[in-house]
This record gives C-alpha cells, structure tokens and sequence, in this order.
C-alpha cells in the first residue's frame, strides 16, 4: 500500500492563548483561520495561517496548566521562510526581543530562533 500525505499542521502548547497569538501574528504575520473551544471550557485549540501554503500552527491552551511547558535539551523547530531582506527582519525581531540563539556558522544559511518574551 502507498500511503499519500500532505503537511496540514504542527501544534505548540501554551500558557497565555492571546499573548502568543499576538506574538507569531507580530512576529511571522501569522493570522487566525478557525478555533475550537471545548465544550467545559477546559481547552482552546487556535490555528494559525500564513495565507500562503495551506499549513497550519495549531496553539493549545489547556485551562488547568498552570506551569511553563519544558522543552529540556529538544531540538523540535518550526521553521519559516522569510520573505524580503532577511537582515532587517532579524533586526525587527531583536529589537522586540524575540531572538533567543542564533547560528551563523551554518555556511550560507544562519538560523535565528525566536522566544515569546517573558512578561515584564
């Protein structure tokens, strides 16, 4: 059997639904395209959209976890493209203090990693 597949999300948890929303929308220009809301209220699933692929960010917000999620040592990564001079939109993002590690010796490539900002 041949079994045909296509990309359709990736999910991250998170403990505060609207500063993330806002965070990848300022960030990447990620919008919403459609949630769900459990019926007791005890979790919201939001999915994100670049209006470009099809392929979406799918945040969890679970009511009863109150403490950080921990990644650990995890290397998992979403990754995005970004359209225009990359230099400016890395500068963009350090001057909101998103980035949180970047690698410039990959050859011709560099990766910046971003972090929602912990609240003031």
């Amino acid at each position: 059997m041949e079994i045909k597949s296509r990309f359709d999300h990736f999910n991250i948890n998170v403990l505060d639904l609207d500063r993330s929303i806002a965070f990848y929308g300022k960030a990447l220009g990620l919008k919403e395209h459609h949630r769900k809301e459990a019926t007791d209220g005890s979790f919201t699933l939001v999915y994100l959209t670049d209006n470009e692929t099809g392929f979406l960010l799918e945040l969890t917000w679970l009511r009863d976890r109150k403490e950080a999620y921990e990644l650990g040592d995890n290397e998992s990564h979403l990754c995005f493209r970004v359209a225009g001079d990359y230099d400016k939109v890395r500068e963009y993002h350090r001057e909101l203090g998103y980035i949180c590690f970047e690698n410039n010796e990959m050859g011709s490539v560099s990766y910046t990693h971003l972090t929602l900002p912990t609240k003031a």
